[in-house]
């Protein structure tokens, strides 16, 4: 079979890649030439763990190609992915600009039978929104079919993710499209994946769902660590014993700084203007998403109470992307946190593996070192945001050599209070007294 995939940003690569990883052949479209030509060199615009040489190996065995000209994708394929970007508009609504141009150039080219596939997270409504303006641009009378097929990519697990989901959602009216869908992902029925079958606006829905709750399953342990603090709780405790019960699960019940990235602000903003545009409040992602925003002050709060003035003070910042494994910026906490201390006087140091030059972009103002320790050489405090695996066993004598006073703001809970008090430092994390 061959597929085209439109776009070739973080979803759209992953699926490209990963298909052609199935055997497929794929094309995959961008309009930016640059990026092109550095795709067809096997050279990725971000960091993915295992991304690099998937896409290299599958071009080198011809099943992966890249072109910025979409009747490529349109000439060969039978399936073909909509994976263009939707930022979110002032008002929290996705922008479908991209999907709506992509649909109308796929109708002037179309020729034969092809199953357009939304791969974007699109709101509901959506899958509706592409058929009416594909068959209003038609130049000629082509059938089509429609299907809904959201992702569920963590980013720095992204291959895993696709190659072992959890579930792969499909949603149509079409009989014929579905069994089309099912042939293409044949290889998960090996490792008996589950399958949700379903309608457009129920597979639509159930991406943005999905998002909200694991928003909210952060903010509420976020609330709960700072209710810890004021009753001498141990909010890791708290964590184990809420996620043993099956009805609750362990995963994203750890506490830090708050949620960030590309999908859970601008999906949780989404359903609430979602529900807004059908009289339904959705008023608990909505307290998810205020918590967020507050979590991140109480940060910049808990140092500042810690210090006392901050003028002058310089802070060695370990970990600037919004999670490890990923350089992705977008929405990071330490944005908003770094951007407060500043405004308070501090002095930035900061240093992350893979997210520098995304950060300077957004952060000009920060001195970005050279590693972990150089970051911290000469600072009052240090400052854990992101936990990388290689910030988790750090050479705490040196550390302490490197700083000038002894504070140390772990807001990843990576260390032990205990441990790091017996090593002289003034240790602060998150829910943990």
């Amino acid at each position: 079979m061959h597929i085209g995939v439109i776009g070739t940003g973080y979803v759209g690569l992953v699926t490209g890649a990963c298909f052609a990883e199935f055997g497929v052949y794929v094309t995959c479209i961008d309009k930016d030439q640059k990026k092109v030509r550095a795709l067809k060199k096997g050279e990725i615009p971000f960091y993915e763990p295992g991304l690099d040489d998937l896409v290299k190996r599958n071009v080198e065995q011809g099943r992966l190609s890249f072109s910025t000209k979409l009747d490529d994708a349109i000439r060969s394929s039978l399936v073909i992915f909509i994976a263009v970007g939707t930022p979110p508009r002032g008002d929290g609504s996705a922008d479908l600009k991209y999907v709506d141009e992509v649909a109308k150039q796929m109708a002037a080219l179309m020729k034969d039978y092809k199953v357009i596939v939304t791969k974007s997270t699109v709101p509901v409504g959506t899958g509706e929104r592409i058929r009416k303006i594909m068959k209003k641009n038609l130049k000629k009378k082509v059938n089509f079919d429609i299907v809904s097929n959201p992702e569920f990519l963590r980013e720095g697990a992204a291959i895993e993710d696709f190659m072992r989901p959890d579930r792969v959602v499909l949603g149509s009216n079409s009989e014929q499209a579905i069994a089309i869908m099912k042939d293409l992902y044949r290889p998960l029925y090996l490792i008996e994946t589950p399958f949700v079958i379903t309608n457009i606006e129920t597979a639509e829905l159930i991406k943005y769902a999905s998002n909200s709750f694991l928003a909210t399953k952060i903010s509420f342990i976020n609330e709960m660590a700072n209710l810890c603090e004021q009753v001498g709780a141990d909010v890791h405790m708290v964590s184990k014993g809420m996620g043993l019960d099956g009805r609750i699960g362990r995963k994203f019940l750890h506490p830090g700084p708050g949620f960030g990235g590309s999908c859970f602000p601008k999906d949780t903003r989404a359903l609430i203007r979602i529900g807004q545009d059908h009289g339904v409040e959705m008023d608990v992602v909505k307290a998810a998403v205020q918590t967020n925003e507050q979590q991140k002050d109480r940060m910049v709060s808990k140092i500042n109470h810690a210090m006392g003035e901050l003028k002058g003070v310089k802070i060695g910042v370990l970990g600037l992307a919004f999670k490890p494994n990923t350089n992705d910026m977008r929405e990071a906490p330490a944005i908003h946190i770094i951007e407060a201390l500043m405004n308070e006087g501090a002095r930035i140091s900061a240093y992350d593996p893979a997210a520098m030059d995304d950060a300077r972009d957004v952060l000009p103002s920060v001195k970005f070192a050279k590693d972990a320790y150089d970051a911290l050489r000469g600072a009052d405090a240090a400052l854990i945001i992101t936990e990388w695996n290689q910030f988790r066993n750090l050479d705490m004598k040196k550390v302490k050599s490197e700083m000038k006073k002894n504070y140390f703001f772990d807001l990843r809970n990576v260390y032990e209070p205990d441990v790091m008090k017996g090593l002289g430092f003034k240790y602060y994390s998150v829910g943990r007294t």
